[in-house]
């Protein structure tokens, strides 16, 4: 009998320990939920997916609730005035109007594509169309990423004013479409034939022809911009050191076999994130966008 007792009594023990029977598996904590903003890129639902995996993971290694915002890009600067937000996942311009605006620490860099932790933007056009060169641009439409894109809209711009093109005055007209997948909408509506030219992201231009939706013969490229970071996560000034240490530590450590599981299903962090990991911040190495943003006159340099 007293054995029995014994066994129960064990295994008892057992069930109770269940997940904490692993003395490095973080214990659930009953301070508040860290809150991270991803900004949203293509969908809701698509980022929703594609960043969750991430989270989990930030709130496995660190023990504690994470909450994820998911905002458009001019959201980001009410959520950080309002304290709504500890960390994010932006698009470099928004990081600069955050660092510039509120102090904001840059903790990462997505890698991702062929130039690492950097981007570039490309101005094509239809391989048939006899655009070959910035000065046949004149008189013709063209098709932007969203306004706060990066690689789908500054860099082009800006580089159309390095060559003395100035898009409010020499195009015939431009436009941004609506709704989601706005990178894929600019290439769509090139091939098709309703702007004669884009804006589009390099990386999204690779995607595509990796894909097989596209060619490069589809395409020719009038110019790309030089590299530049590509998107950021970040804190705010107002996050614990220790804990903002911690989850850059973890972001730059990130490994590709890196694994959690999210709604019964173990998935691969770095994999549903699309990208091959972090790289450090080096400020300096955001001054060609700042100078860029400034040449487009654009936030946080905007002048009216």
């Amino acid at each position: 009998m007293k054995k029995i007792m014994l066994f129960i009594l064990c295994a008892t023990t057992f069930v109770l320990s269940g997940c904490n029977s692993n003395e490095n598996t973080p214990v659930a904590s009953d301070e508040d939920p860290i809150r991270i903003g991803f900004m949203i890129c293509d969908s809701y639902e698509l980022s929703k997916a594609r960043f969750g995996p991430f989270a989990a993971y930030l709130g496995e290694k660190t023990g504690r609730k994470v909450e994820m915002i998911l905002a458009n890009t001019f959201e980001f600067e009410d959520l950080m005035k309002n304290d709504k937000i500890d960390f994010f996942h932006v698009n470099s311009i928004v990081a600069i109007i955050l660092k510039e605006r509120f102090n904001a620490d840059l903790l990462g860099v997505d890698i991702r594509g062929r130039n690492g932790y950097k981007a570039t933007g490309t101005i094509i056009s239809r391989k048939d169309s006899g655009i070959e060169t910035i000065e046949d641009m004149r008189g013709k439409t063209m098709l932007f990423g969203p306004a706060m894109a990066p690689f789908g809209y500054m860099a082009q711009f800006s580089l159309m004013l390095q060559n003395g093109f100035d898009p409010d005055v020499d195009l015939a007209s431009y436009s941004i479409p609506a709704g989601s997948a706005k990178h894929d909408k600019v290439l769509y509506g090139v091939f098709y034939g309703k702007y004669d030219m884009g804006a589009a992201p390099r990386i999204d231009l690779d995607r595509m022809v990796d894909e097989h939706i596209f060619t490069m013969d589809d395409f020719n490229i009038i110019a790309e911009s030089e590299a530049m970071p590509y998107c950021t996560i970040g804190a705010s000034q107002s996050v614990d050191p220790a804990l903002r240490q911690q989850v850059k530590e973890l972001s730059l450590n990130l490994k590709k076999d890196e694994s959690v599981l999210v709604d019964g299903e173990v998935l691969k962090v770095l994999d549903r994130m699309l990208l091959d990991g972090f790289a450090p911040v080096v400020d300096s190495e955001y001054d060609i966008i700042r100078e860029n943003l400034k040449l487009a006159n654009m936030a946080p340099y905007r002048k009216f």
